[in-house]
């Protein structure tokens, strides 16, 4: 993953996870890139879930999946591994590309 090329390091990290993860919209994208900064490769299902919880308590407040994590059944549980891999996959590759002391993912 290349940083800077003109954007700044949110922005790389937001577009590197666009391209993996299509189907999430702006608001969504930004939430999981934070996830990508503050918990990087230790990101959780749980957490993705989470995040998701936020965006969709605007969109959508009625969503029968807005419960606590441990309170889905174990396939819906399981939708949200996508997304946690590729936060993961995207956390890896910015902390190999960041110069030492610089801002990385998962501090």
């Amino acid at each position: 993953m290349e940083i800077g090329n003109g954007k700044n390091y949110v922005d790389s990290v937001r577009e590197a996870l666009s391209q993996k993860i299509p189907d999430a919209n702006g608001e969504l994208l930004d939430l999981y890139t934070l996830l990508a900064f503050v918990r990087g490769s230790a990101v959780t299902l749980e957490d993705v879930h989470d995040a998701w919880s936020v965006w969709r308590s605007r969109t959508n407040p009625h969503h029968k999946s807005l419960i606590p994590f441990g309170g889905l059944a174990p396939e819906v549980q399981q939708l949200d591994q996508k997304y946690a891999d590729a936060i993961t996959e995207v956390a890896h590759a910015v902390q190999g590309a960041m110069p030492p002391g610089e801002a990385s993912c998962a501090r």
